[in-house]
Formats: structure tokens, sequence, C-alpha cells
């Protein structure tokens, strides 16, 4: 299959810390998608020597892999991955994914498929589908963002997004370095009331999202802090698309 009917103007940006044997069967997959590797960008967040076999193994497919020194969180490793593509691939849509098993290559190009126009494009989950833990907490972000924005977010804590060109300079300065990085793309969204559109993709979860490197308590206040500073900030909003 030709790249350029499968991913049109797509790069593929994998932020890993840790990763696994999960993250070679997605880029595998990826290629067999029709996904050419140099647009397949993985960015390790300071994984150190335990990380080196699984990032040779897509090193040597032909993928390009940025690397942390040290750990710096998602949202560093994302804004990392941004850089690189706006002077590699300039002008081409970014789509985010977790290479953790959470999500294959079919799912990445049902968001991949949406990018572009202006609007960032949310893959999201089935609550019923997730393991107890993140759906609780996901459950308790949506309800408090559409409080505080008036949007109607389904899964605002979803690593499966679609950034169009245009705004990627412009994201490198969103404020976070870590998990609350995301919250703070869309509340910036939100403020600024630029179109976010959803895609439903069938996420898959092994043993009850046991990769997961969110933080627990930690984590969940990083994602709480932004929702509250926006909240005394008053900012407006608009409708989520298709709302």
């Amino acid at each position: 299959m030709s790249s350029e009917l499968a991913y049109p103007d797509t790069v593929i940006l994998l932020p890993v810390f840790r990763p696994g044997p999960h993250l070679g069967e997605l880029v595998g997959d990826l290629i067999a998608d029709g996904v050419a590797a140099p647009r397949i960008v993985v960015v390790d967040d300071g994984s150190g020597p335990g990380g080196e076999p699984a990032l040779a193994a897509v090193r040597g497919l032909g993928c390009p892999v940025l690397r942390h020194p040290v750990n710096r969180g998602k949202g560093a490793a994302l804004k990392t991955g941004f850089r690189y593509a706006r002077g590699a691939h300039p002008g081409l849509d970014v789509v985010s994914a977790d290479a953790d098993g959470q999500h294959r290559a079919a799912d990445i190009r049902l968001v991949a498929e949406r990018a572009g126009a202006g609007r960032i494009v949310l893959g999201v989950r089935r609550f019923d589908a997730m393991p107890p833990r993140s759906r609780l907490g996901n459950e308790v972000t949506r309800v408090l963002f559409r409080a505080v924005t008036g949007r109607y977010v389904s899964d605002t804590q979803t690593g499966l997004r679609a950034y169009p060109a245009e705004l990627l300079d412009h994201l490198g300065e969103v404020e976070g370095e870590r998990f609350e990085y995301e919250m703070n793309v869309l509340l910036d969204a939100a403020g600024a009331g630029r179109p976010l559109e959803e895609v439903v993709v069938p996420t898959t979860y092994l043993d009850g999202n046991a990769a997961s490197h969110f933080g627990g308590v930690t984590d969940s206040l990083r994602v709480y802090r932004p929702l509250l500073r926006f909240a005394v900030a008053g900012r407006p909003a608009a409708s989520l698309t298709g709302r």
C-alpha cells in the first residue's frame, strides 16, 4: 500500500518511556499499513539503557529516534516531536499515539484520516471498555472540563490525537512538561474557540492498563491544576464541533 494513500500529509509521533516489545509491534504494523518509516518519529523520554533494545529495533526499521538524556515528561516529549516534525516534515500534520499496546495502526489511521483543517482530532475511547481506575479518572475530568469551559469532550485523557501543521509552533508554547500538557492543549483550544473533533476508537487495555506511566495522585493533581486555573481566569469557550 502506498504511504501517500494510507496516511496523507501525516507524521506519526510516538512518545515513549521505558518501551517494551509493543513499540516494535506498533511500528511494524504502521509500516505494513503504508506509513513511510522516516515519518514515524519516536521520542524516548529518558528511558536509559533499559529502553535501548526496543529503540534499536525501530531505529533499524528506519524510524528516527529522538532521545532525552533524562526523564522530562510526556509534554516535553511531545514538544520535542513537534519541533522535529516542523523541521524535517514542514507542512505535515502530526498524529501522536501511545506505544504501550493501547493503540493499533488501524486506530491511528482513523484519526489521521480526519487530521487537518485547523482542528485537533481526538481518538476517544469507550468508557465501558476502560479499567475501573482509568474510567473513574476520566469521568471526573470530563465533568470538570465541561463545567469550567462549557465544552463537551468525552475523553480528555486520550493520548491518540491529531494536531494540524499550522498549530505546531503554537503548541510548542503551551505550558506543561508532563501529563498536564495534554490537558493544557485542550484548555488552550477551548479558550481560543478552536474546533475539536472526536473519533471513536476501539482501544485495547493490556493487564488492566498496567503499562501506563500515569502516576496516580501526583499526575492527577497535575491534570486538575490547569482546570482550576482556567476556572479562575474565566476564559470564554465555544461548543465542541458537532455538539
